[in-house]
């Protein structure tokens, strides 16, 4: 009985930080009161030429997300590395199968052509 308080003591903290944080994030943030000059963009000094919101092209966040997986995939090598004498045959089959399929995935994604800088 005494874990069902602990996960609804850490529930209730997390909810707890999320609505603190959001509601200081309101009360501190950047609000525009009349002044024309406070929302417009500004980098170093000089003012912007062009459009300002301009778009990023579909490369850009396949590379993100690309990185964001084999990212993860060192993490996980790295923590396989650290119990390897402990682990049988099994658990080496295991990453091979588990690095193959990335392999495997990432081939698909150079014979689509994702990886090329266009």
């Amino acid at each position: 009985m005494t874990g069902l308080w602990y996960v609804l003591g850490f529930a209730f903290a997390g909810f707890t930080f999320v609505f603190i944080t959001i509601g200081a994030a309101w009360l501190l943030s950047h609000r525009t009161r009349g002044d024309r000059h406070k929302g417009l963009p500004y980098e170093s000094g000089i003012d912007t030429f062009g459009d300002t919101w301009g778009r990023f092209g579909l490369s850009f966040y396949i590379y993100a997300l690309l990185f964001v997986a084999f990212d993860i995939e060192v993490v996980f090598i790295y923590l396989w590395a650290l119990v390897f004498q402990d682990l049988l045959v099994g658990g080496f089959v295991s990453m091979l199968i588990f690095v193959g399929v990335l392999l495997v995935g990432l081939g698909y994604a150079w014979r689509k052509g994702v990886l090329t800088w266009k």
